[in-house]
């Protein structure tokens, strides 16, 4: 972790592995999916140690505490400590999940193509018996 006082919010988010590339956290944050203190802000914005975070990834919102600052992109293990997630957030992403997955359908396709008997029979069927 480096010891600057604050880092941008864009470098920090890429850091701490909430997005793949730091363009595509930039990205982001330009379009509203980041709010730091619950505020809108530029990919340009200097996050400090305990500023609060709110961040939406698909469907899922992340409520996180920044505890420590890094510019450079570690393992997990390392990335897992540069912020805190909030106990309500786990627990709403959690239930989210849940929800998502008992709506889940099972679509099954049965037998893809046909095969050529079907196929023959198919074309027989509509042209009228052949």
């Amino acid at each position: 972790m480096e010891t600057k006082a604050n880092i941008r919010i864009d470098k920090w988010l890429w850091a701490a592995r909430f997005f793949k590339t730091r363009s595509i956290a930039a990205d982001a944050v330009a379009g509203g999916k980041v709010k730091v203190n619950g505020e809108r802000v530029k990919a340009a914005k200097a996050v400090k140690v305990d500023d609060e975070l709110s961040i939406h990834i698909g469907p899922y919102e992340f409520i996180v505490r920044v505890s420590g600052l890094s510019g450079k992109r570690g393992p997990a293990s390392e990335a897992m400590l540069l912020y805190e997630e909030t106990a309500g957030s786990q627990a709403a992403r959690e239930a989210l999940v849940a929800r998502l997955s008992a709506e889940r359908t099972h679509v099954s396709h049965e037998g893809g193509r046909p095969t050529k008997k079907a196929r023959r029979q198919i074309i027989r069927f509509t042209e009228g018996g052949r």
